[in-house]
């Protein structure tokens, strides 16, 4: 009996050798892990046009990816038009993150002040972009602005890809802001603060 045992012994040691071989490891629940699949952009000769992957159909839309608010995710109202205010709050909060956005995005080229005197104008770019202070953008709507940052105009590349809807409309409202700076009345300070300021 004993001598079996080291037999048995003898012969699993001598199993456990850890010598290298091109026979592949017994796979006792394969989980599918080697069954045939198409690799990406790989031709199929089951569909018509050879593609394996395959387009979208007609008319569906991805779950979570219904925009149905057209004013919030395009700055345009039903009809088509731009919208003439955000349709978010403005808030103090809206506007500090949209400064922080634009300074990343916007300042290399409108500028700090919103002037159109960026860091890349300095470089010779060509085109230099209108100031945000002209009569025409000061009234344009609100909807014109996010819809040129989405998708840019003339020079301008668009952000959409970039910048997330929340933070286009959060550079809307610094760019209102910064046009209120610039453009400020009288009227526009409180009478408190109007009254320490005149001699």
């Amino acid at each position: 009996m004993t001598r079996v045992l080291i037999l048995v012994l003898a012969g699993v040691l001598a199993g456990c050798r850890g010598r290298v071989t091109d026979m592949s490891p017994i796979h006792i629940n394969p989980n599918m892990d080697d069954m045939e699949r198409y690799d990406a952009q790989e031709e199929s000769p089951f569909f018509a046009d050879n593609r394996t992957m395959r387009p979208p159909v007609p008319g569906t839309i991805a779950r979570g990816m219904l925009k149905a608010d057209t004013e919030y995710y395009q700055g345009r109202g039903g009809t088509g038009s731009y919208v003439a205010r955000m349709p978010m709050e403005y808030t103090r909060q809206l506007a500090l993150r949209g400064q922080d956005r634009y300074d990343i995005f916007c300042a290399v080229c409108h500028g700090d002040a919103g002037d159109g005197q960026g860091i890349v104008m300095m470089g010779g770019y060509g085109f230099a972009p209108f100031s945000y202070h002209d009569a025409r953008l000061r009234g344009v709507e609100d909807g014109y602005l996010y819809d040129v940052i989405a998708n840019g105009v003339r020079t301008m590349p668009g952000y959409g890809h970039q910048v997330p809807v929340t933070d286009r409309w959060a550079i809307v409202a610094y760019i209102r802001a910064l046009q209120r700076s610039q453009n400020a009345t009288a009227s526009d300070i409180p009478d408190d603060i109007l009254t320490t300021l005149t001699p």
